[in-house]
């Protein structure tokens, strides 16, 4: 690992790098570049995973250039920032889109200029991919489904195999894969282990805090008895907890993210938010550059790679034992 970075410096430096590179324009890509398009970096989330990308490249030895929309909303600009990277001709288009469908425009492009193509954060859809004839060299990411089974195993391993109550899920962008796998996840699994638990609402928070609060407050006055919400990410679930807190009833309900942000572990310590499944995206940025040196030298590389996620809670990071605790950015 390099020296240690303070956490609110890493994040700006990668917010400096994309605001660095949008700068630039359409300059011509350096012989061998890697082309790398976030979200945002608006999310601690992927400021992580840039300062995974900034490592990983720095290990590998190797150059790229990197842009972000201004949020995780702006599926049309990510689609023109993606356009905009392409006439820089890159080696590699490393891309976390918006949704399965905002970037298969400029996905099918670089395809035809023979360029490889990387799924970030496994944000694209494999049957969407083969119904247009795109073909990535990698999808890298969480297993999304797993990290929703986890949240539920976490609920039930707190409150036990027979309890029961009304649960809320607050999925992510309507459309969204990421999201819909997280909350599929989530249920299949608390159906499995609690069936007294049941989901009473399922409803899109479009990733936003405030959006989320709003849903966590109005399901709380419907089911004043709610033991537990489910959010597909840690932004949504830390809009739930000041919902639930004002309401006065942060001990009677078990909240749950998904990312493992700075935001959402300060809140965990502080003993407000309970858990967050930790995707690790420091890693998952790292291991895609590292992958696609791999795969522009000819070696095998699994078509489908999945990085590990962490359950984390007040005790796992009070006796910070967990080896894979350094990954959490």
């Amino acid at each position: 690992m390099t020296a240690f970075i303070p956490k609110i410096n890493r994040f700006t430096l990668a917010l400096g790098v994309a605001l660095a590179m949008s700068a630039i324009g359409v300059a011509k890509a350096e012989d061998g570049e890697y082309g790398v398009l976030m979200k945002t970096l608006a999310n601690p989330f992927w400021g992580a995973m840039a300062q995974g990308v900034a490592d990983g490249a720095k290990y590998a030895g190797v150059k790229y250039f990197q842009q972000a929309a201004e949020s995780d909303q702006a599926a049309e600009p990510q689609l023109n920032l993606c356009n905009t990277m392409l006439e820089r001709k890159p080696v590699a288009m490393i891309t976390a889109a918006i949704n399965s469908t905002n970037l298969l425009p400029c996905l099918k492009s670089a395809q035809d200029a023979g360029i490889k193509i990387v799924d970030l954060d496994n944000n694209l859809d494999q049957a969407v991919l083969d119904k247009e004839g795109v073909k990535v060299t990698f999808h890298i990411g969480s297993d999304n489904v797993a990290a929703g089974a986890q949240g539920a195993e976490y609920l039930v391993s707190k409150l036990g195999k027979d309890a029961k109550g009304p649960v809320l899920v607050i999925e992510g962008l309507s459309g969204n894969i990421t999201g819909e796998k997280r909350a599929k996840g989530f249920a299949d699994k608390l159906k499995e282990l609690a069936p007294g638990l049941e989901i009473v609402a399922s409803l899109p928070g479009d990733w936003d805090r405030g959006k989320a609060a709003s849903i966590a407050t109005d399901t709380l006055t419907a089911h004043p008895d709610l033991v537990a919400i489910f959010c597909a990410n840690d932004g949504m679930a830390l809009g739930a907890v000041e919902s639930v807190y004002a309401a006065g009833k942060g001990q009677q309900v078990t909240m749950i993210g998904v990312d493992g942000n700075v935001d959402a572990v300060k809140s965990i310590k502080e003993g407000r938010l309970n858990a967050t499944v930790a995707q690790l995206p420091y890693l998952v940025g790292k291991q895609a550059v590292e992958n696609v040196k791999k795969a522009l030298a000819g070696e095998k590389v699994e078509e489908s790679i999945a990085v590990p996620t962490l359950v984390l809670t007040k005790d796992v990071l009070d006796a910070g034992k967990e080896p894979m605790l350094q990954y959490v950015k």
